[in-house]
C-alpha cells in the first residue's frame, strides 16, 4: 500500500514546459557552482601560499568527482527515478559550497572540488535524461540541445558571478559560495514540485557501476570523435585552470570580473557552437569544429606569447565555437553508431576520455609552468592541443565512410 502511495506521489506534480524550465534552472545553478572558484584562484594562492601546480591539481579534483559520478550513478535514475537522484545532487552542491567556506584550508579546496564534481556529474547525465523525458512528442532533440546549452552556460556564468562578487562586494572568498547555496536551495524547492517523468520499477534496487567499453563496429567513429573531444576539453581545462594566473601575472590585470569574463567568452562561444552544430550533419560539424579548435588555440598561444588580451578573447571565441561543435557532433556520432544495448557504456567511455582531457594535460601544463614559466608552458601547451585537433581533422578528411 505504501509503495503504491509513494509511486502516486512521485507522479503528481508539475509537468510540461514549466517543469522542464525548473529542471533546466536547477541544472544551470548546479553547473554554475562548478566554476565559481575559477576567478578566485589568485586570491587562494595569496591566502594559502601555493603556486600554479597546486591550482591545476585542485582543478583536476573536480574531474575526478565528475568521472566517479558518471560511472557510479549513471544507471541509478532508471531504477529510483530522475528526481530522486537530482535532489541529492543539489544537496552535494550545497555541501560543496559550504566546504569552500572553511577558512585557510587547502584540504577544503580539494574536498570541495571533488564534491562539486560529483554534483555536476550527477546532473550531466540525469538532468539531461529528465529534460528529454519531459519533452513533448517530437521535441526530444530540442530539449537535448537545451540541456547541452544549459550545461555549458552554467559553467560559463560561474566565473562571471564569482568574479563580480569578488571584485565589487565584501567577503570575496565567502560571498560567492553563500549566494550559490541560496540559489541551490531555491531551485531545490522548485524541483521538489516537479513530477517524476519515468515509471520507477518496484522491488529492490540493483546498483552496479556503469560498464565501460567500445564495441568494434563503432571504434573508428569513437576514436575520431574522442580525439576532437580530447582537444576541445583540454582547451576548456586550460582556460578554467590557467587563465586566471595568465590574466593576473602576464597581463597584469587584477580585476576578478575580467578574469571571469575571459572564461565566459570561451564557454559562451561553446554554447553557440553546440547550437550551430545542430544545424549541420555530424561529419561536417566535426570537421568545422576541429578546424576551429586548431585556429582558435593557436591564436590563444599567440596571445600568451604577445601578452594580448584581445587576441586571447578572439582565440577563445574561435576555440569555443570549435569545441562546442566538435563535442556535440562527436557525441551524436558515437551515440548514432553504437548498438542500442551498449549505448550507455559507450557514451560513458566517451565522457571519461573528455574528463581525462580536462585534467591530465592541465596538470602537465602546471608542472611545466613551474619549471619553464607560464608563457613558455602556455605556448607549448597550445601548440600540442592544436596538433591533437589537427590529427582529428585529418582523420575525418580521410575517413572512407561518413559518421552515421
Amino acid at each position: 500500500m505504501s509503495s503504491s502511495t509513494d509511486a502516486t506521489s512521485r507522479k503528481q506534480g508539475l509537468r510540461g514546459p514549466v517543469a522542464a524550465g525548473l529542471v533546466a534552472v536547477a541544472f544551470l545553478v548546479t553547473m554554475l557552482g562548478a566554476t565559481l572558484p575559477t576567478p578566485l584562484y589568485p586570491l587562494y594562492e595569496q591566502e594559502l601560499g601555493f603556486g600554479g601546480v597546486m591550482v591545476t591539481l585542485i582543478f583536476a579534483a573536480y574531474a575526478v568527482g565528475v568521472a566517479a559520478a558518471l560511472i557510479f550513478t549513471g544507471r541509478l535514475s532508471d531504477q529510483i527515478g530522475r528526481r530522486a537522484v537530482l535532489l541529492p545532487g543539489l544537496a552535494l552542491a550545497v555541501i560543496s559550497s559550504a566546504v569552500f567556506l572553511v577558512p585557510d584550508s587547502l584540504t577544503a579546496l580539494f574536498v570541495g572540488r571533488v564534491l562539486s564534481g560529483l554534483s555536476a556529474g550527477i546532473f550531466t547525465g540525469t538532468a539531461t535524461a529528465m529534460l528529454v523525458d519531459l519533452a513533448p512528442p517530437g521535441k526530444q532533440a530540442r530539449y537535448s540541445l537545451l540541456a547541452a546549452c544549459v550545461n555549458m552556460l552554467g559553467l560559463g556564468l560561474g566565473p562571471v558571478v564569482a568574479g563580480a562578487l569578488a571584485e565589487y562586494a565584501p567577503l570575496p572568498l565567502d560571498l560567492p559560495y553563500l549566494v550559490h547555496i541560496g540559489l541551490v536551495l531555491v531551485t531545490a524547492v522548485g524541483l521538489w514540485f516537479v513530477a517524476e517523468p519515468v515509471d520507477v520499477p518496484e522491488g529492490p534496487v540493483h546498483w552496479a557501476p556503469q560498464r565501460l567499453g567500445v564495441p568494434a563496429e563503432v571504434r573508428g567513429v569513437f576514436v575520431r570523435a574522442a580525439i576532437a573531444g580530447f582537444a576541445g576539453f583540454a582547451v576548456l581545462g586550460l582556460f578554467t585552470a590557467v587563465s586566471p594566473s595568465f590574466v593576473a601575472q602576464v597581463l597584469h590585470i587584477s580585476n576578478h570580473l575580467v578574469t571571469g569574463l575571459v572564461v565566459f567568452t570561451l564557454l559562451g562561444a561553446s554554447t553557440i557552437g553546440q547550437v550551430a552544430s545542430s544545424r549541420l550533419a555530424e561529419r561536417p560539424a566535426l570537421l568545422v569544429g576541429s578546424a576551429g579548435l586548431v585556429v582558435g588555440i593557436l591564436v590563444v598561444g599567440l596571445s600568451i606569447a604577445t601578452a594580448s588580451l584581445w587576441l586571447l578573447l578572439a582565440g577563445a571565441v574561435v576555440a569555443g565555437v570549435g569545441q562546442g561543435m566538435s563535442f556535440r557532433a562527436g557525441l551524436g556520432a558515437v551515440n548514432a553508431g553504437s548498438p542500442a544495448e551498449r549505448r550507455s557504456e559507450v557514451a560513458s567511455s566517451f565522457f571519461l576520455v573528455l574528463y581525462v582531457a580536462i585534467s591530465i594535460p592541465v596538470i602537465g601544463e602546471g608542472i611545466a609552468s613551474a619549471a619553464f614559466g607560464l608563457v613558455a608552458a602556455g605556448v607549448t601547451f597550445s601548440v600540442i592541443v592544436a596538433v591533437i585537433a589537427a590529427v582529428a581533422f585529418v582523420s575525418l578528411v580521410f575517413q572512407r565512410e561518413p559518421a552515421r
